[in-house]
């Protein structure tokens, strides 16, 4: 009889390690699988809005903070935030489940369990925000490094240049020190709760011993193999415990991190990508007039007007100079014409479609803007020029001959498929603007805006850019910003800006003609006339 209880023992035992077993892969692959559907759905939204946000929001965030949003934030809830809960469960688990043991084999122990906890909340009541608090203080600080870094690696030469490798060295070293000391805090805060925990798991263990060994007058008598299982249990309480306050600790603090991604998730972002409601034709614009209504619009709520009542009419395939000193306000009007800064009031209509009511992929799609920092992606040459292959090869080696790039395309062993590295680094900045210039030839749009888009080639370069410009794009509406005067010279009109506002529009001759107008003084500055 006592071989077969033992044997029903050994059973139940065997069967509660396989459920054992069962129940936490059960719960390892509930925890995975609902920790990426979490993920996922913070992730992905994060990533629209900041696709989508506006460039105020770029302008007014430094890229660092974006940097620790996308990579320490997304891998505290990828991988810290599921362990700690998942651990946190586990020790309140053993907590209780040793309590148990301990209260079923001395009773009398119930007596301690009360002042214990209260002394257990209090430690917990005074740790938990303030491990919080230094730990949004470590994320706060961590920023400062990536940014410093970052502008370090995109600064490196002129960093060089200048002698500056010991002032920079110094200014990380202080970043780097600020981040230490609120990780230092951090630490200490730990080893502060450490004594207090050890205090509680040490007044367990002894309350456990000692009641373990009353005389049955004090208590209920136990056998020595239940008193030595109510102290074994009570000897690892103390770690347990310890976990258990880290765990907690750590989920509140894990949880800012999505507190700091839902944040991004709702940032002002851009205007619908596309309305169908307002959806201009296929061929729009089919000739590329551009009308000014009243036009004012500001990068900011706060800040002042950086075009002021803009009024005038641009008529199809005319080339207008833009011109004005700095500030005047000429980058903005082609940041205007695409809807990176939205209307404070008035309209731009193109081909008489208001451009605020259309998407914002319909209007971009259809305009073309070789900018003064040309932008390159990391890839081959041929994806740089048509992204989205819709060209053939021989429609690409004749808009690089006609950007004056074929000479140095032929000359790459790879060709096309030569590897440009992230932001063209590995090409002259005025090669970059050539490939721009190569990818506005084969758009072939009704409006083309240049924004100094010559301004890093050589003068007899130069040259031939502005002529394949008036060859190729003679159908076409074209919008050139310039500070050399010469280049737009020959165009049909020139806008002179001033502090936002149009103060001379009117033809090269026309205003040269008059002395006393402000393209005068500009053209006598560059020397062009005296």
């Amino acid at each position: 009889m006592e071989q077969l209880s033992l044997d029903v023992r050994l059973g139940i035992y065997a069967l509660l390690g396989i459920a054992e077993g069962f129940c936490f892969f059960g719960a390892i692959i509930f925890l995975v699988i609902s920790g990426l559907g979490a993920s996922k759905n913070l992730h992905a939204p994060l990533l629209h809005s900041l696709l989508r946000s506006t460039m105020n929001f770029f302008d007014t965030t430094p890229i660092g903070r974006i940097l620790n949003r996308l990579g320490k934030d997304i891998d505290v809830i990828d991988q810290s935030l599921p362990m700690s809960f998942r651990y946190f469960v586990y020790c309140v688990e053993h907590i209780v489940a040793t309590l148990i043991i301990i209260l079923i084999s001395t009773p009398i122990f119930a007596i301690v369990i009360l002042p214990l906890a209260l002394f257990y909340y209090a430690s917990l009541h005074f740790y938990v925000p303030t491990s919080r608090q230094t730990k949004r203080l470590e994320s706060i600080n961590r920023s400062p490094i990536y940014q410093h870094f970052e502008e370090t690696i995109q600064g490196l030469t002129c960093i060089r240049t200048f002698g500056k490798v010991q002032e920079f060295c110094k200014l990380m070293e202080s970043a780097v020190d600020r981040f230490m000391r609120c990780k230092h805090s951090n630490i200490l805060s730990n080893r502060w709760l450490a004594v207090r925990l050890e205090f509680i798991g040490n007044c367990v263990v002894f309350c456990a011993a000692l009641f373990a060994v009353l005389p049955p007058s004090w208590s209920v008598a136990v056998s020595a193999g239940i008193a030595g299982l109510s102290v074994s249990y009570a000897l690892n309480i103390t770690e347990t415990l310890n976990f258990a306050v880290r765990f907690i600790s750590e989920l509140e603090t894990n949880i800012v991190a999505v507190e700091r991604i839902k944040e991004y998730t709702e940032i002002k972002t851009e205007a619908k990508w596309k309305i169908d409601q307002f959806k201009p034709k296929k061929d729009w614009p089919s000739k590329g007039q551009i009308t000014f209504r009243d036009y004012s619009t500001r990068y900011h709520p706060k800040l002042d007007l950086v075009l002021r009542q803009l009024n005038a009419c641009i008529s199809p395939a005319e080339k207008i100079g833009i011109v004005g000193r700095t500030g005047a306000g000429k980058s903005s009007l082609a940041l205007a014409l695409f809807r990176i800064i939205e209307p404070v009031k008035g309209t731009i209509l193109i081909d008489d479609v208001d451009i605020s009511v259309i998407g914002l992929h319909d209007l971009r799609s259809n305009l073309t803007i070789i900018p003064q920092d040309p932008v390159l992606f990391s890839g081959s040459l041929r994806f740089n020029l048509d992204p989205f292959q819709v060209h053939s090869d021989q429609k690409i080696w004749m808009a690089l001959e006609l950007a004056h790039l074929k000479t140095f395309v032929s000359g790459l062993t790879e060709g096309l498929q030569y590897r440009i590295s992230e932001g063209g680094e590995d090409i002259s900045v005025g090669q970059r603007q050539l490939i721009c210039l190569a990818r506005a030839l084969l758009r072939r749009s009704k409006v083309l805006v240049l924004d100094e888009a010559t301004a890093s080639v050589d003068l007899a370069t130069d040259s031939l850019i502005q002529e394949t410009i008036r060859r190729e794009f003679r159908d076409s509406t074209v919008l050139t910003i310039a500070h050399r005067l010469n280049t737009i010279i020959d165009y049909d009109r020139v806008m002179v800006l001033e502090n936002g506002s149009i103060q001379e529009f009117d033809s090269p001759q026309n205003l040269l003609a008059n002395r006393s107008s402000l393209f005068f003084s500009l053209a006598c500055d560059a020397q062009i006339v005296s």
